[in-house]
């Protein structure tokens, strides 16, 4: 009779320990509880070891899967069992007290009932350890992508999207700050730093790691900006000894779900986001930006421009354009700035419109070197009919310093249209970071070894320093047009660093041309500061071959 009670209430057992979603401790009690009557047991504890590292070193987890409360643990029942991945369970049994010692049979019944509980616990702790890898970032322990994209799901699933505003965050310059206090107190910096935000969004915050640097959160929308301000910089500690501190800050791509643009699937929003991040890493004035619909439309168009890139430099839809530069002295041309346009159709694409999109891959090498190409064809022409022949400025986007081979590259592109290496001289804009201070070190010493002109694009526009110049082989420094000084606006300041920046320049050897010349009084303010090569609308406007090609002929830009 005992027998077949016991055999129902192991049934019993089976079919509660199915039913949960997790079997380890304190869900188990209740299941357990009409077995450990029956076999008169008053506790049931259980430690977990995740590897046989952690056995030998005794650091596992433990729980108390069943207790009684009133229990003799003096002569225990122990099992340990082993799994074929060096994952290891010990179970100790304790009777109630004041019982009589457990019969044979009733040590094989709680042999029985330990090794089906081994059985449930052990693909209760898979089920953890499954979960976990699948929805946490190994390193940083929070939620990951997939985390974040399931719960949106669920949220859209209820209903309940619009509630909530989702960002991608890149925190900012964050290889500066591992360099600065290191890769572990930069892990430090990371955590705390995300879990003040996940702090900041509040119960309902869910922060996960895309990778790297970057991470998604996902916050109710009367939370944003309490999470938007905590973005914007805050200091945390990474020493707890000293107190040391530093400022971290992020670029932040915003998406307030209003409902406006449905959201039918959690890449709806990671695909908006995205879109949000890449405007506000593009911004100069702020660190973020809202998605709106707008954008939409405009990544789209950016879509259709990379995929209309290929066919159109197959078939030379891109066109070079000169901009004349000006001698002050002699109002003849001087030289020229190639400029690329883009003929569609008929019709003229902005600049504005193509190069931003074609910069955010190594599509832009490909048209700079069919520049670079077309360039040197049209001066073997000129130069072949006897023409006046300038030097010309082509521009390279900082994309290519990551070539190793870009000399090699750009000196055959001109020696294969047979173009004397003094008529090319290859703009360069200023760099942000020591790497490709390096690399542009490197390519502007090799340009400067095979006779080829270099100059640093829109001198004044970032945050030049005088160890840009002081250090790298340049010939011509081009000053951005926003260092030249508007003759109705009494600007003393940018008269004094107008004439100091050439001057300095002068003295070094380097040949200044001042861009952006838009009317006679600053043409005369720069010729004043000695500045001796101009460029800009004021003289002469971006011209199609044809039209530059008859101002080679002596063309005299004084204006009457």
């Amino acid at each position: 009779m005992r027998g077949s009670s016991f055999r129902r209430i192991i049934q019993n057992f089976i079919v509660n320990m199915e039913a949960m979603e997790s079997t380890i401790s304190p869900k188990a009690n209740s299941a357990l509880t009409e077995a450990c009557v029956f076999l008169r047991i008053g506790r049931i504890s259980a430690e977990f070891f995740d590897s046989p590292r952690s056995y030998e070193m005794k650091k596992g987890e433990s729980y108390i899967l069943y207790d009684f409360g009133e229990v003799n643990c003096d002569s225990p029942v122990i099992l340990e069992k082993e799994t074929k991945i060096g994952t290891r369970i010990i179970y100790t049994v304790c009777p109630v007290l004041d019982e009589e010692p457990w019969s044979e049979e009733e040590l094989d019944r709680i042999d029985v009932l330990l090794k089906l509980l081994f059985v449930f616990n052990g693909r209760s702790k898979l089920q953890i350890a499954n979960y976990r890898l699948t929805f946490y970032d190994q390193d940083m322990q929070i939620y990951n992508l997939n985390f974040f994209f399931r719960t949106i799901a669920e949220l859209i699933a209820r209903n309940e999207i619009t509630q909530f505003t989702a960002m991608y965050i890149n925190l900012k310059r964050f290889s500066a700050v591992n360099l600065q206090i290191g890769r572990n107190n930069g892990n430090t910096v990371m955590r705390g730093f995300i879990a003040h935000i996940a702090a900041v969004g509040g119960p309902d915050c869910i922060v996960a790691r895309i990778g790297g640097d970057n991470f998604a959160i996902l916050c109710r929308q009367e939370r944003t900006n309490d999470v938007m301000e905590a973005l914007a910089g805050t200091a945390v500690t990474y020493d707890e000894s000293s107190h040391d501190r530093i400022l971290i800050s992020a670029y932040v791509g915003v998406y307030v779900i209003d409902g406006k643009i449905p959201v039918k699937t959690p890449e709806n929003v990671m695909d908006r986001l995205s879109i949000a991040i890449a405007a506000a890493k593009a911004r100069t004035k702020h660190d973020y930006a809202y998605f709106n619909e707008e954008m939409l439309e405009k990544n789209k168009q950016q879509l259709l421009i990379s995929s209309m890139f290929p066919s159109a430099l197959e078939n030379e839809e891109f066109l070079v354009y000169y901009q004349p530069k000006v001698s002050v002295d002699t109002y003849r041309i001087a030289g020229a700035e190639a400029l690329c346009r883009w003929d569609h159709d008929g019709k003229l694409i902005s600049p504005s419109e193509f190069i931003p999109v074609l910069e955010r891959g190594m599509d832009i090498c490909k048209l700079d070197f069919y520049m670079l190409d077309h360039v040197c064809r049209d001066i073997r022409r000129w130069l072949d009919e006897g023409r006046n022949a300038v030097k010309v400025s082509v521009n390279l986007s900082r994309r290519h310093l990551s070539d190793m081979d870009l000399l090699q590259h750009i000196v055959e592109i001109i020696d294969k249209n047979d173009v004397p290496h003094e008529y090319i001289e290859i703009e360069l804009t200023e760099t942000t970071t020591d790497v490709e201070f390096k690399d542009l070190r490197r390519v502007l010493s090799g340009l400067q070894d095979t006779g080829i002109s270099t100059s640093v694009d829109d001198f004044g526009v970032g945050y030049s320093s005088l160890t840009l110049i002081k250090d790298l082989p340049w010939n011509v420094l081009k000053l951005d047009r926003s260092l030249l000084p508007e003759a109705a606006v009494h600007d003393m300041q940018k008269h004094i660093m107008l004439k100091y920046i050439v001057g300095m320049a002068n003295d070094i050897g380097l040949q200044c041309v001042a861009e952006g010349v838009e009317t006679m009084e600053q043409a005369e303010l720069v010729k004043e500061a000695k500045c001796r090569i101009v460029q800009g609308f004021y003289f002469d406007k971006p011209l199609p071959v044809n039209e530059f090609e008859t101002r080679l002929a002596d063309y005299d830009y004084r204006k009457e």
